[in-house]
């Protein structure tokens, strides 16, 4: 069933929904934040469809600074300019950085610890997990793509053997494989 028009979809109602949604969605995001914003955004709060979801996460993640930072203001902004920006951002850093800080110095105390160190080594493959369902959850939206499929996994197996094998920076693989991509998929919607 193809999703519901733009102007019908819920959204959020003021700026403090925005501050609550991303308060929520931070606390649950720790390490494997994309499964989390995915589920949230799409999913359940239904603000985004999937392909606006990924077209948001793309740009998202080309601008400086934390992914899951840049799509909260993206959205805050989408909807209720700067106001709606600083309130999805102020919702993400809040209470996530007061629960840093305590867990910080938690942390020195029990830092020497085996068990501190075995806990954040299963804590690491569990967001890696996350990541990965994301990704697998998020192929379909590859079919609305203007490069379609097999282009745009040539593209993602590209960048990971160029990050992931061969240790170049991304911000050399960024724009060696973002620029031919986003020139591709211009032709192709021309």
């Amino acid at each position: 069933m193809p999703p519901p028009p733009a102007d019908r979809r819920p959204q959020p109602g003021s700026p403090a929904d925005l501050f609550a949604a991303f308060t929520l969605l931070a606390l649950q995001g720790f390490g494997g934040v994309l499964a989390v914003v995915q589920r949230e955004l799409v999913e359940k709060r239904r603000w985004l469809t999937r392909e606006e979801f990924v077209e948001e996460w793309a740009v998202a993640q080309i601008l400086p600074g934390p992914n899951v930072v840049n799509l909260a203001l993206a959205i805050g902004g989408r909807h209720f300019g700067l106001p709606g920006a600083m309130a999805a951002l102020a919702g993400m850093l809040a209470v996530p950085l007061a629960l840093v800080l305590l867990l910080a110095l938690v942390y020195a105390q029990f830092a020497g610890h085996p068990a501190a160190a075995g806990a954040l080594r299963g804590v690491g493959a569990a967001a890696a997990g996350l990541i990965v369902a994301s990704g697998l959850k998020l192929l379909a939206a590859l079919k609305t793509n203007p490069l379609g499929a097999a282009l745009c996994s040539a593209f993602g197996v590209a960048c990971f053997v160029a990050v992931a094998l061969f240790r170049w920076p991304l911000f050399l693989v960024l724009p060696a494989l973002g620029l031919p991509a986003c020139w591709l998929a211009y032709r192709k919607i021309q």
